[in-house]
């Protein structure tokens, strides 16, 4: 039996962070763009999906493991990029990357971490992939940036692409400059390099030049279209993330899930389809599996369970996750996660 203490679920960490962190903290990690309509959506769209189980199916065993370009998981639940974690819990990243090997998956470390990518990957047990930017002045510096992530242990490069300037994330804006910023990967830097290119947004001849650099797997991140989508598989993506940037960008930006069926047709194959946005539940990961998606990518709800406790709060979250994906596989007939199809959702 659980303790009344203790939470059953993600919304009840939210309602525990929201409590212990600052105002003006709670209002960082949980703005949307403008009037939020699309953070809104996120979740709307997830709950108008239906599910369509088949019974009679054994069931008795539950395999939620899969792999992502190769590599092992427990669940195809990873951790996304966000920076700044050390505004939930001083251990920072450290602590989440520690989350993410106790949960055997996958942790998309942040350009915009609050500790080094050098740290998080020492504090690792399992993989993790690097999130980048391509908004240095200096061309340069986003090359040191791929290669110390390289010779840190970093599997494969995550290049968001969705955030060519920042969406006004008008709840935070009045106070976010009285936040205590961590330049982590940032700090061995010169001082203004951290700003977007003046003039030169980055392009798809930048994607071209980013592989030139390393031999990891490209994931490009913040895709919603089928042409974006094949596009990105033209430039020798292995994997897209459908992604509006958890609603912090571009707001009236369609839901995740609801971009998901057409990139998934897009692609027709070429790479791996991942999905964030608006993941709460067990059973919008198996919707999100169910409409074509590889794994989904959790983002806020890792922060709530560091503000709660620590390290041990977001392997929790990510915990009760993967025990409600299983139910649900079990409840749906789909003992797999091969065998979760289409047929699933309506």
């Amino acid at each position: 039996m659980n303790d009344e203490s203790t939470p059953l679920n993600v919304f009840e960490y939210e309602e525990l962070a929201r409590q212990k962190l600052s105002p003006e903290t709670w209002a960082y990690i949980a703005a949307g763009a403008e009037d939020e309509v699309t953070l809104a959506r996120n979740r709307s769209s997830f709950e108008r999906l239906v599910l369509r189980p088949n019974l009679l199916v054994d069931v008795e065993r539950i395999d939620t493991s899969t792999t992502l370009l190769g590599q092992s998981v427990a669940a195809p639940i990873l951790i996304a990029p966000m920076g700044q974690h050390a505004f939930a819990c001083p251990d920072a990243e450290v602590a989440t990357a520690a989350a993410a090997s106790a949960a055997s998956t996958i942790f998309v470390a942040s350009l915009s971490s609050s500790r080094s990518i050098e740290e998080i990957t020492a504090a690792a047990a399992g993989p993790v992939w690097f999130q980048m930017y391509l908004f240095f002045r200096d061309r340069g510096r986003s090359e040191v940036m791929i290669q110390r992530a390289q010779a840190a242990g970093c599997r494969a490069i995550v290049l968001t692409v969705d955030s060519p300037r920042w969406g006004r994330k008008e709840r935070n804006m009045r106070t976010e400059d009285d936040l205590p910023w961590h330049i982590g990967n940032l700090a061995a830097l010169p001082p203004g390099c951290y700003q977007y290119r003046d003039g030169a947004p980055a392009t798809w001849a930048d994607v071209e030049w980013l592989r030139t650099l390393t031999g990891l797997p490209l994931v490009i991140k913040g895709i919603l279209t089928a042409e974006d989508a094949a596009l990105a598989a033209n430039h020798g993506a292995q994997a897209i993330v459908v992604s509006n940037h958890g609603g912090r960008q571009l707001d009236g930006a369609v839901a995740s899930i609801d971009a998901l069926a057409e990139v998934v047709a897009a692609v027709d194959g070429r790479c791996e389809v991942y999905l964030d946005g608006g993941i709460r539940r067990g059973t919008d990961v198996l919707k999100s599996l169910a409409l074509g998606a590889r794994a989904v990518l959790v983002g806020r709800p890792i922060l709530w369970g560091l503000a709660v406790n620590g390290s041990q709060g977001a392997a929790e979250v990510l915990r009760l996750l993967q025990e409600e994906l299983a139910c649900a596989m079990a409840l749906s007939g789909r003992p797999t996660i091969r065998s979760i199809d289409r047929k699933l959702v309506r």
